[in-house]
């Protein structure tokens, strides 16, 4: 009796060892099978226009009676916004700043004795619009302001505090994502063709952040928006 259980048992047990090589040998070819990826980037660019520009309009002013300076002051701040309003600005995108004010008089490093005009004074009048247009129209026309006997200057240190803007980005996300995915499926499924693949589902998908650049320094108020989406995907015979 014992003679013939034993071979049965050994025969279960070398059955049930060739089944589970089996399985092993499907399961570790289904894993190979699914770590043949491919990773693709796609890319989707708009050039656009600023829809938003802020503009200071400093100017200094020089003297030794404070009271009479900001009388200057607030004369010149007038010119500036009638010269705004004729060029079709409005007045609510109008505002003007505190006056920087510096006593040369209170600096302990200067010699008094050698001081011809003991306040400098910086103004600012801002103007802040998204009818960019007509702000680019005013700039050309400053040389009107100069006629006036007012040096305007809206740079500090020799970089233009002008500033343009892009804020629309939201309207043109959606389409953009859309693009540069496509892009990307374009670019897996020629890599695939190329290795005699076919081309599975996305394993990950990362979306980029969206950049807005100044591609021409002449010309900041044209903006450039860029996204790179990053997809792998799967591969298959």
């Amino acid at each position: 009796m014992k003679k013939v259980i034993i071979p049965l048992a050994a025969f279960i047990l070398a059955l049930g060892l060739v089944c589970l090589g089996a399985l092993l040998k499907s399961g570790i070819t289904g894993f190979k099978d699914t770590e043949r990826i491919v990773t693709v980037k796609g890319l989707s660019e708009r050039t656009v226009r600023a829809d938003n520009v802020l503009w200071p309009l400093q100017y200094k002013i020089i003297g030794n009676d404070l009271t009479s300076l900001y009388t200057d002051m607030e004369k010149n701040n007038q010119k500036i916004i009638a010269f705004l309003k004729s060029n079709g600005i409005e007045e609510s995108d109008i505002s003007i700043a505190l006056p920087v004010v510096v006593d040369l008089y209170a600096d302990r490093y200067v010699n008094t004795s050698e001081v011809r005009s003991r306040y400098n004074i910086t103004a600012t009048v801002t103007v802040t619009s998204q009818k960019v247009d007509r702000v680019l129209e005013a700039m050309n026309n400053t040389a009107t302001l100069l006629k006036d006997g007012l040096a305007i200057s809206s740079s500090e240190y020799g970089t233009s505090t002008i500033a343009f803007s892009f804020e629309g980005l939201n309207a043109i996300k959606p389409e953009m994502i859309k693009e540069a995915t496509q892009s990307a499926r374009e670019a897996a499924e020629k890599f695939a063709e190329d290795s005699d693949s076919r081309l599975g589902k996305i394993k990950v998908a990362s979306q980029g952040q969206f950049t807005i650049t100044d591609p021409d320094r002449n010309a900041p108020y044209i903006k450039q928006v860029r996204v790179v989406t990053t997809i792998q995907y799967y591969l298959k015979d």
